[in-house]
C-alpha cells in the first residue's frame, strides 16, 4: 500500500469536491485520460474509464462521506483501491493499493506517486481557486 499526508488549502469541501468530480479527475491524476458517467456521483454508479496508454476500463465510488473519498478503479490486469482522508484544516492523506498482474509489472513506476497526486490535487485545487 502506498500513502502520503499534505495539508492542502482549500476547504474540506472544495477538496471533496474535487475528489467527486469524476470527469474532471484526468485534469489533475496522469494516468486517467477520460472518465465518462454522471455529473453527481454516487455509491457503486459505474464511470467509463480511459487510461494510458490505451486501456478502458470502469471507476466506482465506493464512499462518499464529509471525511472520505474511497473509488476503485480498473483495466484489464490491473485494480487499484484508492482512499482520500480530508481532515478539518486541509490535511488530506491519500492511500492506495494495486493488484493484477499489470499491477505487478508497473509497481516500481507508482511509488511515490501518493505524494504525487496530493501534489497535482492541490494544483488543481488553486487553478480553481484563480478561476473563482
Amino acid at each position: 500500500m502506498e500513502y502520503a499526508s499534505s495539508t492542502i488549502p482549500a476547504s474540506r469541501e472544495a477538496i471533496r469536491r474535487a475528489l467527486l468530480d469524476a470527469r474532471a479527475l484526468p485534469e489533475w491524476n496522469e494516468a486517467f485520460v477520460s472518465v465518462d458517467g454522471p455529473a453527481t456521483p454516487a455509491v457503486g454508479t459505474p464511470y467509463k474509464l480511459k487510461v494510458r496508454p490505451r486501456f478502458t476500463g470502469e471507476l466506482k465510488y465506493t464512499v462518499i462521506e464529509p471525511d472520505r473519498v474511497e473509488f476503485v478503479w480498473e483495466v484489464p490486469g490491473f485494480h487499484e483501491t484508492a482512499s482520500w482522508m480530508i481532515g478539518p484544516d486541509g490535511e488530506v492523506t491519500h492511500a492506495f493499493s494495486q493488484s493484477g498482474p499489470l499491477a505487478t509489472v508497473l509497481r516500481p513506476a507508482y511509488r511515490g506517486i501518493a505524494a504525487v497526486r496530493l501534489g497535482r490535487l492541490t494544483n488543481r485545487l488553486t487553478q480553481l481557486a484563480r478561476a473563482a
